[in-house]
């Protein structure tokens, strides 16, 4: 079973997290960002991973050290229990409608970080979450999990549906290229012999 566990702290932020990939799509999440934990229980449900993350941060200033940092402690996360990633699909990606919105996620684990973003989301909040920070959760995600990750909502109305299907899309794709393919068993999936 892959897994890890990591406690970070700053002085705007305390987290900790565990992860199983090999999991059951339990959660037990609390950022004190109610939307924020919704998607995460989302993603965990449809990756089929188990995570717990809970945070304690500076939430009286404003939301983005929360929102930033809980998506590099996901990162750190998928990073360790992945360690040097032999044998795995590498990459993946999903295409998910939710009701009227349709969003696309596509990542690679390839040790380098890159992220492109467009939500298509044209209000300040949704739920209790300030929308303009999903792209620095995102963002953290990528750089610390070494990923590049490509996220677009193509169609959609209600800016619910389109966070949401975003992260059922996360994921799904994130579950495909984290598997293990039997195939591949103790190879590093690149030519360049390292990721």
């Amino acid at each position: 079973m892959r897994s890890a566990a990591i406690e970070r702290n700053t002085n705007e932020t305390r987290i900790s997290g565990r992860l199983r990939i090999e999991g059951r799509g339990r959660y037990d999440i609390g950022t004190g960002v109610r939307f924020l934990d919704h998607m995460l229980e989302l993603f965990a449900k449809h990756g089929g991973f188990d995570l717990t993350l809970h945070a304690r941060g500076d939430l009286d200033v404003d939301q983005h050290h929360t929102v930033e940092d809980a998506g590099i402690v996901l990162g750190h996360l998928f990073a360790k229990a992945l360690g040097d990633r032999r044998g795995i699909n590498r990459a993946g990606y999903f295409v998910m409608p939710m009701d009227e919105t349709l969003a696309v996620v596509a990542l690679d684990l390839s040790g380098r970080a890159a992220l492109v973003y467009s939500d298509r989301v044209r209000v300040r909040y949704v739920g209790d979450l300030q929308a303009e920070l999903l792209e620095d959760f995102f963002g953290g995600f990528a750089n610390h999990a070494g990923t590049n990750l490509h996220v677009k909502v193509l169609e959609g109305r209600s800016n619910h549906h389109k966070v949401e299907a975003i992260f059922k899309c996360f994921g799904r794709a994130l579950r495909y290229a984290c598997s293990k393919d039997k195939s591949l068993r103790g190879q590093l999936p690149s030519t360049k012999g390292l990721l």
